[in-house]
């Protein structure tokens, strides 16, 4: 099938990312955006833009009827959905045959086939794949769910039928938590995907998660381009992905490879998709999921073949026939992802949102960065908080994990919380050095926060200093009609505050930006936001004691589980919150009487927003 131009029914990095390809290739191609996303760089990049609506997905990147409206409107024959949002909706792909338009993906029946992880699991076990021993039957009480997890046995994944990204997915490994993990699952399914089904696994101990690439165009030719180790994970997301796995052998490469041909072939696959399973460490693998799309993580698979995957994509979705077949397929090197966020990794990786003032992405030999970013755009409350891809690649596994983690060091981004620091330690571990990290692997270390040090406090105000001869000449700065003295400075992060006297700057190079009262500062990798209160009033000593629950962060109201009057004991979640498509519980820091209620469900709020005021022993927490 011809087509002349591509609509990416997408936003951020994958879109630009597509784009990218689709213009090298001779494409014309058409942006699509939320008013939240209209001073984005794909947007500006596209030959053409179309305004699809407010930023929630629902009114915008999830609309069917507005992404169709975009393709008629701009001329486009053919879509490109990137992944998340309509890219594995099966009657997106149908909405757009029926318009006329060249779906660039699989068929709307193959969507369907594996678009239900109950339905697919079921398929596969047809077809001979090995899957996870688990439940994927009809009944979806509370009470039936919670007897089939203890007949599978502790510990257990309760998972979303419909979804995936970690979105409706809890891990139970005490029977006390079974019913209320079944249902914060639920529910946070029914907001992420539409769909409350869920589906019980059991959990394999100690296993890689390992995922095959495959590839398959209309002419019945089906073909993988070898594996991706995607192990390290928080919260069920993927934190580092590689290509080649360090425990994958040539061996067990063609099996799991074939399992996924096989996999493929039985729905009837056509174009990219990602067959993912579980390795254990007696070398057995189970089939987890089929994503019907092309992943995140596809730039390692890129750096080991050569390949451009999205190339394959749209010559395939034209009806050419795969350009290689598996035995002319070669794998050469190694190659690292990692997912930089806008997330407080050492805070319970909380979602941050706000402003990035400064980003600058490294570059040098086997570098590679995907992003959608520009000084001064701002990460939303409404979208995944994924600020860029960072990749390197090199001969041997240890070149590309020491390329990494410099890139890491060599990119500034100033403005929100990030993972960056947290990103670089995991790489520098000696488990991950090794090759040897598992699923386990951030569940069984602990990664605190770095302690600040008098040099971080005293390099925050002298460029706070520094700034102020804009108002100040420096001979006059600490001026007294007696005696010159030292400036006073008085700085916070979060609640602790110092007092720091500077009577000239200390010498920093450490990348930085003020904005408004607050300073961030980057130490190496480690970035740090100081508040500036130099000319507060004193803090309160109940400061942070006040017996308020506030928001740690944008987002919305879900659920509120108690009332004005109850009495609550610490620990009991208060409120749920969802952000960026995660809900949050909130919960009582001590025993305490709730006095007011602030908030209602269904409500947005802001970052810091106080929720509940509490009385009792949360007042002097």
């Amino acid at each position: 099938m011809s087509f002349r131009t591509v609509l990416v029914a997408n936003r951020g990095e994958i879109a630009w990312r597509v784009m990218r390809t689709a213009k090298a290739m001779g494409y014309r191609t058409v942006a699509v955006y939320s008013d939240a996303d209209k001073n984005a760089p794909h947007v500006a990049f596209a030959d053409q833009a179309v305004r699809i609506g407010p930023p929630p997905v629902g009114e915008s990147y999830l609309s069917i009827d507005r992404i169709l409206e975009a393709a008629h409107k701009s001329g486009a024959d053919a879509i490109h959905p990137g992944y998340g949002f309509l890219s594995e909706n099966a009657e997106f792909a149908s909405a757009c045959e029926k318009a006329g338009l060249v779906f660039i993906g699989p068929p709307p029946a193959a969507i369907a086939a594996m678009g239900n992880k109950a339905a697919a699991k079921r398929r596969m076990i047809e077809a001979g794949v090995p899957c996870v021993p688990g439940y994927q039957g009809a009944d979806q009480s509370d009470a039936n769910l919670a007897t089939e997890a203890r007949r599978i046995g502790l510990p257990v994944m309760v998972k979303a039928a419909a979804g995936g990204g970690g979105r409706g997915m809890r891990l139970v490994t005490l029977d006390g938590d079974l019913l209320e993990a079944i249902r914060t699952a639920r529910t946070e399914a029914e907001s992420a995907f539409g769909s409350g089904e869920l589906i019980l696994e059991k959990a394999v101990v100690d296993a890689r998660h390992v995922e095959i690439q495959v590839f398959a165009d209309g002419h019945g030719n089906v073909l993988h381009l070898g594996e991706r180790d995607c192990s390290v994970q928080r919260r069920h997301q993927k934190v580092i992905e590689e290509a080649p796995s360090p425990a994958v052998n040539a061996d067990l490469r063609e099996r799991m490879g074939a399992a996924a041909v096989a996999a493929a072939k039985t729905i009837g696959y056509r174009g990219a998709g990602t067959v993912e399973f579980l390795l254990g460490a007696d070398g057995a693998f189970y089939f987890l999921e089929m994503n019907t799309r092309l992943q995140v993580e596809h730039p390692v698979t890129e750096a080991i073949t050569g390949l451009d995957l999205v190339e394959w994509q749209l010559r395939v979705a034209r009806g050419e026939a795969l350009p290689l077949a598996q035995k002319q397929l070669r794998l050469h090197g190694h190659a690292i992802e990692v997912r930089l966020y806008a997330e407080d990794a050492y805070g319970g990786f909380l979602p941050q949102t706000g402003r990035i003032d400064v980003w600058r992405p490294a570059s040098g030999p086997g570098v590679r960065i995907d992003h959608g970013m520009t000084d001064g755009l701002a990460i939303s409350p409404f979208y995944d908080p994924m600020i860029a891809k960072v990749i390197a690649s090199g001969a041997t596994r240890e070149e590309a994990r020491r390329r990494l983690i410099k890139a890491l060091h060599d990119t500034v981004v100033l403005g929100p919380t990030t993972n960056r620091h947290f990103l670089i330690r995991l790489l520098e571990h000696p488990e991950f050095a090794a090759g040897k990290a598992t699923t386990a692997f951030l569940g069984e270390h602990s990664f605190a926060a770095p302690e600040l040090m008098d040099d971080h406090w005293k390099a925050a105000a002298s460029l706070l200093w520094q700034r102020s001869a804009a108002r100040y000449p420096v001979n006059l700065r600490g001026w007294r009609n007696s005696n010159p003295e030292p400036t006073p400075f008085r700085l916070a992060v979060g609640d602790k505050e110092r007092t720091l006297d500077l009577a000239e700057a200390v010498a920093t190079s450490a990348p930085h930006v003020i904005d408004g009262s607050d300073i961030v500062v980057d130490f190496d990798g480690f970035t740090v936001r100081f508040q500036d209160r130099t000319w507060l009033p004193p803090a309160s000593a109940a400061a942070g004691g006040d017996g308020k629950l506030r928001a740690p962060m944008d987002g919305r109201i879900v659920a509120i589980k108690v009332a004005t009057g109850d009495t609550v004991a610490r620990g009991q979640t208060l409120i749920v919150l969802e952000a960026m498509k995660i809900q949050h519980q909130l919960k009582a820091p001590a025993d305490a009487k709730i006095e007011s209620i602030a908030v209602q469900e269904g409500q947005q709020v802001a970052n810091r927003s106080v929720l509940v005021t509490m009385a009792g022993d949360a007042a002097a927490r």
